[in-house]
C-alpha cells in the first residue's frame, strides 16, 4: 500500500492534472491513496477572499468569480462534455463559499478562514478523481474530513490520533482494495463537523496521517524539484540533490525552515519506520530523494535561508533574572499570538529571538511584551542556517553580510544577519 502526495503546482493546469493521472496508472500495482493540494494559488486567493469579505469591501464576489473561472476553464480543458457531472459538482462545492459571503460575518477570522480556505482542496480532488475514472482509472473521492479528527483551534488543528487512526483503519482498507483513492491535504474536522485546517502547507502532514494509519509500505511526494537539495534553487546557483536522508536530518532540516517537506510530515512516519520519497513530478522516471532509517549523514552541508526575519530582545524592567521569573510568561505570550520561534538565545537578563514577520500578529505580541518588559526589535533580517557548515560555508553565505546573532552547535550554525550597506 502506497500514499502519494501531490502539491499545488503539481495540478496547476489541465496539463499537470493529465500528468499526474499519468503517474498514477503506473503505480496501480499496488492499493494507492492519493492526497492533492488546492490547485496553483487557490489557496492565497481564498485568503484574500476571506480577509475581503470580513472587510465588506466589496470585493470578495468578484474575486470568488474570477477563482471559478480559473477552475472552469481547467474543467473545459480536461472534459469536452460539458454535461459531464463534474461540472455540476464543482459549481456546487462553490455555493458552499457564495453561502458564507452572502451573509453578513459574524464569525471570527480563524473559524471562517478554515470554513472558506478549506474548499480548494475539495475543489481540486474532485477534479483529479473525475479525470481518473474518466481516464478509465478505477477512483473513488473520499472527503478527509470524515477521516482526519481534531480539536477546535482553527488554521492550526490538532489531530486527536486515537480517533484518527480508527477511522481510518475502520472504513478505508476495503475502499482501497477496488479503487484508487483520491482525498485531501490540509483539512480535518472537529467533533461537531465544522471544518478546520491544519496549518500552511498540511498537505504533507495529512498524507502522512494517512500513511502512518494505514501501516503504508512508503509515501512519496511529488514536488517540482529532483528531491531534498542541499540548498533553495532561489538563493544557489548550485545545488546538489541529497539521494538519501535520515529521518533525524530531514526534522532537523524542516525545524530549522527548510520548505520542501512540512515539519510535522516525518515524525509519525519515522515511528512507523515509513520511507518517504521526494520525487519530481516533471521527471518521474527519476528515483528523487529516500528519507528513512540509516546512520548516512548529509553528504554535504546544507543550507537554509528565511527573510524577513524580526529580531526581538527582551529584558526584566526590575531586577528579576530572566529564565528564573519570566521566561514562563514570554513563552506563553509568543503561543497566545501563534508566533514560532525560528531562533532563540537567552542570558541571566536578556531573552532574544527570531521571528517571522507575519504582521499584526507580531505586533500584538511586541505590544504586550512591553507592558512588562523592555523590548527592543530589529526587522527585515535574514536567518541563515547551516546544517553540518565549515567556515568555508559560513564564508559564502556572508559577504556583504553582518552578523547580528550566531549560534553553533556541533552540527548546526544559524547567523541572523543583516547587509552591510543597512
Amino acid at each position: 500500500m502506497q500514499v502519494f502526495k501531490f502539491g499545488g503546482a503539481s495540478v496547476k493546469s489541465a496539463e499537470n492534472i493529465k500528468n499526474v493521472v499519468s503517474i498514477v496508472e503506473k503505480h496501480r500495482d499496488s492499493s494507492l491513496l492519493i492526497v492533492v493540494s488546492a490547485i496553483g494559488k487557490t489557496t492565497d486567493k481564498l485568503v484574500r477572499i476571506t480577509e475581503s469579505y470580513l472587510k465588506q469591501d466589496g470585493e470578495c464576489f468578484a474575486l470568488l468569480d474570477q477563482l471559478k473561472q480559473e477552475h472552469f476553464n481547467i474543467l473545459n480543458e480536461l472534459f469536452p462534455d460539458p454535461t459531464h457531472p463534474v461540472y455540476d459538482d464543482i459549481a456546487n462545492t462553490f455555493v458552499e463559499i457564495e453561502w458564507i459571503l452572502e451573509e453578513e460575518p459574524q464569525d471570527d477570522y480563524d473559524y471562517l478562514y478554515d470554513q472558506i480556505v478549506s474548499v480548494g482542496e475539495l475543489l481540486s480532488t474532485k477534479i483529479v478523481a473525475a479525470y481518473s475514472s474518466y481516464q478509465g482509472v478505477p477512483t473513488q473521492w473520499v472527503d478527509a474530513r470524515d477521516f482526519i479528527l481534531t480539536d477546535n483551534t482553527y488554521r492550526e488543528g490538532k489531530v486527536d490520533w486515537e480517533k484518527t487512526e480508527d477511522k481510518i483503519r475502520k472504513d478505508l482498507p476495503t475502499i482501497l482494495d477496488d479503487y484508487v483513492v483520491v482525498t485531501q491535504g490540509f483539512i480535518g474536522s472537529t467533533s461537531e463537523n465544522f471544518t478546520t485546517t491544519l496549518g500552511r502547507e498540511g498537505s504533507d502532514y495529512s498524507a502522512a496521517i494517512f500513511a502512518a494509519s494505514l501501516n503504508a509500505e512508503n509515501i512519496t511526494i511529488w514536488k517540482d524539484v529532483p528531491g531534498v537539495l542541499n540548498a533553495d534553487p532561489k538563493w544557489f546557483d548550485q545545488t546538489e540533490l541529497i539521494p538519501e536522508l535520515s529521518y533525524t536530518d530531514a526534522i532537523e532540516l524542516t525545524y530549522y525552515g527548510a520548505t520542501v517537506i512540512h515539519p510535522k510530515t516525518i515524525k509519525p512516519l519515522q515511528n512507523k519506520k515509513i520511507t518517504l520519497n521526494v520525487r519530481s513530478f516533471i521527471n518521474p522516471e527519476e528515483p528523487g530523494t529516500q528519507i528513512k532509517t540509516t546512520n548516512q549523514t548529509l553528504p554535504v552541508p546544507s543550507f537554509i535561508f528565511k527573510v524577513n526575519q524580526v529580531f526581538i530582545n527582551i529584558q526584566p524592567r526590575d531586577f528579576s533574572f530572566i529564565v528564573e521569573d519570566n521566561l514562563s510568561h514570554i513563552f506563553d505570550s509568543f503561543h497566545q499570538n501563534r508566533i514560532k520561534i525560528n531562533m532563540m538565545h537567552n542570558s541571566a537578563i536578556s531573552f532574544s529571538v527570531a521571528v517571522d514577520d507575519t504582521g499584526e500578529n507580531v505586533l500584538n505580541l511586541l505590544e504586550q511584551l512591553n507592558k512588562r518588559y523592555k523590548v527592543s526589535v530589529a526587522a527585515g533580517l535574514e536567518l541563515i542556517t547551516i546544517r553540518y557548515y565549515n567556515q568555508q560555508t559560513i564564508d559564502r553565505v556572508l559577504v556583504n553580510k553582518e552578523i547580528i546573532r550566531e549560534l553553533k552547535d556541533s552540527y548546526t550554525c544559524q547567523m541572523l544577519v543583516k547587509n552591510k550597506d543597512e
